[in-house]
């Protein structure tokens, strides 16, 4: 379930939005993407003035991330799709080159990306469509790598657009990746395959799930801090 609400800033108008989980989640958590959208998760049954005080307490800290994010967006600036520019694939950093052509529209060759120049006004779409055909092979083979090295059992697989939210599982043991995930390191992929999987047999972020994370992969802070630092590179 989700709801709307806002709250008036001495300086601005803040927005969030509000996700009810019928999870056994315990805390509210905040997320604030990097489009600038302020997500609050709770559990189902949290009042609205609950959240509301929580919200209030997190504002300096959103102030911040927002800052952050702005100051990211200056120093990256917009994908352009020429020769040139520099993708990420598995962590590694590819350059682009503009051939003439019409038949392949995107390939990945002999370490550079090749996009045909009748295609590369629809660059961006070219590289989303290519990133989910390669999520569509690497989350399939790397679940069911962890999934039976933890004996547990999902319910399928659904390749997404989320832009921070890398995976999720559903209360019916459902799972979902984000497609820019593969942009990431294998091993920050490992990470987020066993953290949902994880909520298979734990429904929460109880104590109990960090440490039943940390026993499957001592290191995960390390690939989790990864994505905390430089998620802000997996866009398109």
């Amino acid at each position: 379930m989700e709801g709307q609400a806002s709250l008036f800033n001495e300086t601005d108008f803040l927005n969030y939005r509000i996700v009810r989980s019928k999870m056994r989640k315990r805390t509210m958590t905040l997320k604030v993407e990097r489009n600038g959208a302020v997500v609050i998760l709770v559990p189902e049954r949290t009042p609205d003035e609950e959240i509301h005080r929580f919200f209030r307490s997190k504002v300096p800290w959103i102030a911040r991330k927002l800052k952050e994010y702005k100051d990211v967006i200056g120093k990256t600036g917009p994908r352009r799709y020429v020769t040139g520019e520099r993708f990420l694939y598995l962590g590694e950093e590819y350059p682009l080159e503009v051939i003439e052509g019409r038949s392949a529209k995107l390939t990945l060759y002999r370490g550079k990306f090749r996009l045909c120049n009748d295609h590369n006004a629809d660059g961006r779409e070219m590289f989303r469509e290519w990133y989910r055909q390669r999520a569509r092979q690497i989350f399939p083979e790397r679940v069911g790598f962890y999934g039976r090295r933890l004996d547990l059992t999902w319910k399928g697989i659904r390749i997404t657009s989320a832009r921070t939210r890398y995976g999720s599982c559903s209360s019916d043991n459902r799972l979902s990746f984000s497609f820019r995930l593969v942009m990431a390191p294998y091993d920050v992929i490992d990470y987020i395959v066993v953290h949902e999987l994880a909520h298979v047999k734990i429904k929460n972020h109880s104590k109990r799930f960090w440490e039943y994370i940390g026993k499957v992969m001592p290191d995960y802070m390390r690939r989790k801090e990864w994505l905390a630092k430089k998620g802000y590179l997996l866009d398109i």
